[in-house]
């Protein structure tokens, strides 16, 4: 049967490979951001998801135009660079915001109507090994990436048995900003014991999987997409 999935941040990158991943498989899918992408391929609805009112909208409104939601995949999210030690309160709360506020206001919403549906539903959550790592230049993105794990598993506790909650965490990531953002990309790449960055389609898959009914028994799940992680430190010194 075909699902309603919502994906933020699905206009471009990871999130767009996810959104289109599920409408390879004949999903309805909505995707939202601050602007339209420029060509549409599937419902875009605008959205600043740093405000409450803003998440509660975009749900109401996905309802609204096609009847039930059935996934939700909270992908929005990024940080710039930052010193941990000079950066501003207003900065940190905007991280914040988007990266853990936002998907909690968003689930909250998904929650009050997939409880209502026979078949429930599933919330997805794209994290980052920088929430089980040191984040260092992006402190703040860190620590919200590491409560939106947590967030993750009390979350299907509560929701449990109607609501699955489910995160997905990718490592290094081939999206165009990464390209343009790291010079030293095939240097890094080497590190990871599979030798190379890995790429919005692997996410997406891994999403598809999680949202799915071969995962009907994973929730609360942390699917770690990172390559093997990386070579120790010793063993790059040894050799």
């Amino acid at each position: 049967m075909s699902r309603v999935v919502l994906v933020t941040g699905g206009t471009r990158g990871i999130g767009a490979a996810i959104a289109d991943a599920f409408a390879a498989q004949g999903d309805t899918v909505a995707v939202c951001g601050r602007r339209p992408p420029e060509t549409e391929s599937h419902a875009f609805f605008a959205a600043d998801l740093r405000e409450p009112e803003a998440c509660e909208a975009l749900v109401m409104a996905v309802v609204e135009r096609f009847g039930r939601l059935d996934v939700l995949v909270n992908n929005a999210g990024g940080s710039p660079p930052a010193d941990a030690a000079t950066m501003s309160p207003r900065f940190s709360d905007k991280i914040i915001k988007l990266n853990l506020m936002a998907p909690l206001w968003l689930s909250q919403q998904a929650n009050a109507v997939m409880q209502g549906q026979e078949a429930g539903g599933v919330i997805v959550n794209i994290a980052s090994v920088s929430g089980v790592r040191a984040s260092p230049g992006t402190a703040a993105y860190g620590a919200a990436k590491a409560g939106l794990l947590s967030l993750t598993k009390s979350l299907a506790v509560e929701w449990a048995p109607k609501v699955r909650v489910v995160a997905v965490t990718p490592g290094l990531v081939a999206t165009e900003w990464a390209v343009e953002h790291y010079p030293n990309f095939d240097a890094i790449a080497a590190t990871v014991p599979l030798g190379r960055f890995g790429s919005p389609e692997d996410v997406a898959k891994a999403t598809v999987f999680l949202a799915s009914d071969g995962a009907a028994y994973a929730s609360g799940t942390n699917l770690v997409l990172d390559g093997g992680g990386e070579w120790p430190a010793f063993l790059r010194v040894q050799g």
